[in-house]
């Protein structure tokens, strides 16, 4: 099924519904790993919300994506709680580890590295997320162990 097709496929669902832009994005994000241009011209064409709209909304919230994402997405947490404890040590041997940088994705399009400002569980930290999943009190050791049995 193309890419064109699972997006029609999700657009569907909504098609007779007002407010559902956001859960919308979400759904194709889902199941593409990204919002690619031509998801948001369906939606724009089928659902006749204006483009500037949906890229607004896209560009908005930090759990949508417009560059395409790796199948798992590793959230290094940079709030205090975690800064002092070593984040910044945890985010340095995450990179070396993908061999990429925050905000990029592995060539092989496996990893998505994100740093947020806070995962909600400062007494764990630092702490990492991979893919929904909460990994803490994570040390350069640890996360190396954590990445590898992702791979």
């Amino acid at each position: 099924m193309s890419s064109i097709d699972r997006i029609d496929k999700i657009i569907d669902k909504y098609e007779c519904e007002t407010g559902v832009l956001i859960q919308l994005l979400l759904d194709i994000q889902k199941e593409l790993n990204w919002i690619p241009p031509e998801a948001i011209m369906r939606i724009n064409k089928r659902l006749k919300i204006p483009v500037s709209e949906i890229y607004r909304v896209a560009s908005f919230y930090t759990a949508l994506s417009l560059k395409p994402r790796g199948r798992h997405v590793v959230r290094v947490c940079a709030g205090t709680a975690c800064y002092v404890r070593g984040g910044p040590r945890i985010l340095d041997s995450v990179e070396r580890t993908l061999g990429v940088r925050a905000g990029e994705t592995t060539t092989d399009g496996k990893f998505t590295i994100e740093t947020v400002n806070c995962l909600g569980c400062c007494a764990l930290g630092p702490v990492v997320e991979i893919d929904g999943q909460y990994f803490g009190k994570q040390t350069t050791t640890t996360v190396g162990k954590l990445l590898a049995s992702y791979t």
